[in-house]
């Protein structure tokens, strides 16, 4: 019977690390690479028996997924981040697709939590990428930020979501908008002026992020203003 494999990057992960984890104690394989935390998330992973850690620089989210990837003793993988909670169906749905596997690479979705409250418009749902996969055709590529995974072959579709705890609030937002923005600059004075505008129209009016309340509103407006930061950053 195929086996799969979770695999995930941490550092500084502590905030979800153990909801995480205890909801994949029956999978036989989780890798974790872990790029230097200095908070308690090496001693939260100790806990669980089935877990393989590794130690290693990060390298941009690419490159170091990939190496995360490589320790691997199946071919099947599923990336996680660190503050991703895989729920009983989502897992059972897992088991069941790798058994019969029509795909080489899955799409899975997520139900991403903004501020405390579980967001299903504005564009961020069912936030699909792909997570499942076979490691023998598909791979990250080696973007530094927003990497994405590559593959020739057919891909499938999930039903079952992640729950993804993605900010708890606006600080935490900025903070690490601004990280990724440094990391994965563009170059265009046009773009910073005119695509913020388009991202907030795109995300409150036409994906009906209105919908989401109060929320919402605060969402497109943030993502605007990354939009912003991301082509202003490539020219200052």
């Amino acid at each position: 019977m195929n086996e799969v494999s979770i695999v995930m990057i941490t550092k500084n992960s502590e905030k979800h690390l153990d909801e995480v984890l205890s909801a994949l104690t029956d999978f036989k394989e989780v890798i974790i690479l872990d790029n230097g935390s200095t908070d308690n998330t090496l001693n939260i992973i100790k806990k669980y028996k089935n877990v393989r850690i590794f130690i290693e620089q990060f390298e941009g989210f690419g490159r170091t997924k990939n190496r995360a990837i490589s320790y691997a003793s199946n071919d099947w993988v599923f990336v996680l981040d660190s503050d991703e909670v895989m729920s009983e169906e989502l897992k059972e749905e897992i088991k069941q697709t790798i058994k019969n596997f029509k795909y080489s690479a899955y799409y899975v979705p997520r139900l991403n939590n903004f501020f405390g409250k579980w967001i299903k418009h504005g564009g961020l749902y069912p936030d699909y990428s792909i997570r499942l996969f076979n490691k023998k055709v598909a791979k990250f590529n080696d973007r530094d930020v927003h990497e994405s995974v590559i593959c020739k072959c057919k891909k499938g579709y999930l039903k079952n979501h992640l729950l993804h705890y993605a900010y708890e609030d606006i600080a935490q937002f900025i903070e690490k908008q601004n990280r990724y923005s440094s990391m994965n600059p563009k170059k265009s004075f046009f773009k910073a002026i005119i695509a913020p505008y388009w991202t907030f129209f795109r995300m409150y009016f036409l994906k009906c992020g209105f919908l989401d309340g109060i929320e919402g509103f605060i969402i497109a407006k943030l993502y605007s203003q990354y939009t912003f930061w991301k082509y202003i950053k490539g020219i200052l």
